[in-house]
């Protein structure tokens, strides 16, 4: 069974900067895809996608986080990154790493992204 284990969440002021690691149980190279998504605490917000990095290194990233936040993945330590900066209010929420193969999307447990304005 796979195991997503993330850390680095916190409470920070606007324009200020986290980082989240997102420790994978397996080589990042079993997976098609790794990433991170958000759940919004405001009511009705779904789940969205903020970036994701392929096993091929190639980013993509949720229109309002382009410029401020850089997904990345150290491969020898099996872990992504994703480094928030400028951050925003509405970046508050949790943040969940993922990773996907052929078969199945595997979630970790989710850490809270508070931003203070």
């Amino acid at each position: 069974q796979v195991q997503l284990v993330e850390s680095g969440g916190g409470l920070v002021q606007a324009g200020g900067s986290l980082r989240l690691s997102c420790v994978a149980s397996e080589s990042v190279f079993s997976f098609n895809g790794m990433g991170w998504y958000r759940q919004a605490q405001a009511p009705g917000k779904q789940r969205e996608m903020v970036a994701i990095i392929t096993s091929s290194g190639n980013t993509n990233y949720v229109d309002s986080v382009k410029g401020r936040f850089t997904i990345s993945r150290d491969n020898a330590e099996n872990t992504v990154y994703l480094q928030m900066n400028s951050l925003k209010p509405e970046d508050t929420g949790v943040y969940y790493c993922y990773a996907m193969n052929a078969f199945r999307t595997y979630w970790g447990q989710g850490t809270q992204v508070t931003v203070s304005s």
